[in-house]
């Protein structure tokens, strides 16, 4: 379990990491969800022992990570797959860290069969790795020790579609047998596909989290008219909160379609759309969360 209680980071007068709260279960997939420069990796690090919190903390196991003997034991962690020595081989980088954690050298090659790295890639310096490759020999690095936790920062970038799909059922296997999995990602199909609960953060702070049922059935209606102006002043007068839903003049109204509906009637409005948000799938809940974030497009 990851118990993450009020997590706080300033720099300078930059706040990254604004009261941060939330709870991995054991045996799910948590997706933690957000923009770039919303306080993700920077939340990863504060929970994996590397930055040190202004306020708050969190456990993992019900301990500190720092307090957790062998760590690499309990906790696996990849927060940055290019950070690995690049002068190394991949059976090199993982037999190192089994001797740290205690664990004899065989357990390299067993991880690295595990993540399809064959035995060219294993004696191959991690330089010549593509960041495929990285990605993989770092999951391998989370997974030596058997870890009852894994903390993924962007574990899919550079992986192929195989690849993703091949992580996608590493994770949920993981999940299934009892682990907690807490993952960040921007490929927000994938994280749809596996995660069973979500916390989507934006601007340093916590917009949302549940699961994803949870999170979609209180997504709103999203609503378009012939007259985007009309429409956004008789939503106005009905006293209905409404913001930008993308480019083709829609808007996501936090009330349902009926309510949605009588205002534009009542105000002579012609809509050209008319549905329940949760249509649009994680995305669109994710966009409509985090748009005043948003600094660059989703993936």
């Amino acid at each position: 379990m990851i118990v993450v209680e009020h997590l706080s980071k300033r720099y300078g007068a930059y706040t990254a990491v604004d009261d941060v709260s939330f709870t991995c279960e054991p045996g799910t997939v948590t997706g933690f969800l957000g923009p770039n420069g919303a306080g993700k990796s920077t939340t990863m690090r504060m929970i994996a022992g590397l930055t040190r919190p202004d306020a708050g903390g969190s456990t993992l196991l019900g301990v500190p990570y720092a307090r957790l003997a062998n760590p690499g034991r309990h906790v696996g962690v990849l927060l940055d797959a290019g950070a690995m020595h690049s002068g190394r081989s991949g059976r090199e980088t993982l037999t190192l860290t089994a001797r740290l954690i205690g664990l004899p050298a065989t357990r390299a090659d067993e991880l690295l069969t595990r993540v399809g790295l064959d035995e060219r890639a294993a004696k191959r310096r991690v330089g010549a790795y593509s960041l495929g490759m990285r990605q993989r020999l770092g999951i391998a690095q989370a997974l030596l020790g058997d870890p009852a936790v894994l903390i993924l920062d962007e574990p899919a970038n550079g992986l192929d579609p195989e690849g993703i799909f091949w992580m996608r059922g590493l994770l949920r296997d993981f999940a299934d047998r009892g682990g907690t999995v807490l993952l960040s990602s921007h490929l927000l199909r994938e994280v749809e596909a596996v995660a069973d609960r979500l916390v989507v953060i934006g601007g340093g702070r916590i917009v949302a989290h549940g699961t994803q049922r949870e999170l979609l059935a209180g997504a709103g209606t999203i609503v378009r008219g012939l007259d985007a102006a009309a429409l956004r002043s008789a939503l106005a007068a009905a006293g209905l909160a409404a913001t930008p839903a993308g480019g083709d003049g829609a808007l996501l109204v936090h009330a349902d379609a009926e309510a949605v509906g009588r205002a534009a009637a009542a105000a002579g409005t012609v809509l050209l759309e008319l549905r329940a948000a949760d249509n649009g799938g994680l995305e669109q809940l994710f966009l409509s969360l985090t748009a005043t974030e948003t600094k660059e497009a989703v993936a």
